[in-house]
């Protein structure tokens, strides 16, 4: 759901922004630099993780030019996907918020600050390119299979909320941690899931503007894999429950503490 967007002046803790990376050496230093200027504006501790996610190209070396010790740099040999890019970059943060933003630039870091301040009232935001104060810029026909794909995502899964895909997501620390047990996918339906396993934990959610600018159309063979990444989401949701058993497994999974 759309809420509204108040200016708040507060100390929040340690922020957490992880910026997964595929073949970005020209644009993500810029990137860095554009979401540190944001993040000193919080007035709070932070870290920026980037994960290099088996890129051919130098990205890692680019995202270690700034030299800056808030900046770290990860990262393995072999592409495995934006997804498992994310649930590497989760275990080494370290902030009660995180933050998830893409780094091909396609996102305007400025809101930064609204997604991190509304977590104190919600688990998680999210940007939604069709909140009323959002600006896109977009091909026609990337639209219109984003909206067809949405409207299938609603139609299979249940999911509550007018965008899944747009790059730009926050986090309470302990909601990310639940949501993240549960996440098999690894490339491009992530997100998908990510909201699917959300909403069976009855986590409040807040959808924000975006400032997006997406120049590239969606190539046939990731249109494909997204529907099969979507399928294997409604497999395990609607067809053998798998995250609701594990979700009722976690709560009644009792410790057994010894002294």
């Amino acid at each position: 759901m759309d809420v509204p967007v108040h200016p708040m002046v507060s100390t929040v803790p340690k922020v957490s922004l992880i910026m997964p990376a595929y073949n970005e050496e020209k644009r993500i230093a810029e990137c860095i630099r554009r979401a540190t200027a944001q993040l000193d504006n919080l007035g709070s501790p932070y870290e920026i993780i980037v994960i290099d996610d088996g890129s051919l190209d130098k990205t890692r070396i680019e995202a270690m030019v700034p030299n800056d010790p808030n900046v770290k740099v990860v990262g393995y040999s072999q592409n495995r996907g934006k997804g498992a890019a994310i649930k590497y970059g989760v275990e080494y943060a370290t902030g009660k918020f995180v933050v998830f933003i893409d780094s091909d630039a396609d996102i305007e870091p400025e809101t930064i600050d609204q997604y991190v301040n509304i977590l104190q009232s919600y688990d998680l935001a999210i940007a939604s390119k069709r909140h009323k104060d959002s600006r896109v810029s977009a091909p026609v026909m990337r639209r219109l299979l984003s909206r067809i794909f949405h409207s299938l995502v609603i139609l299979l899964t249940g999911i509550r909320v007018s965008d899944t895909q747009s790059g730009l997501k926050a986090f309470r620390r302990e909601a990310l941690c639940e949501i993240m047990k549960q996440i098999c996918v690894k490339r491009y339906a992530f997100d998908v899931e990510l909201l699917t396993v959300a909403e069976l934990l009855k986590l409040r959610v807040a959808e924000l503007p975006v400032r997006i600018t997406l120049n590239s159309s969606f190539r046939r063979q990731d249109i494909l894999r997204m529907f099969v990444d979507l399928m294997g989401i409604v497999y395990r949701l609607r067809v053998i429950r798998w995250y609701q058993r594990n979700l009722l497994a976690e709560r009644e999974y009792k410790p057994i503490i010894r002294w």
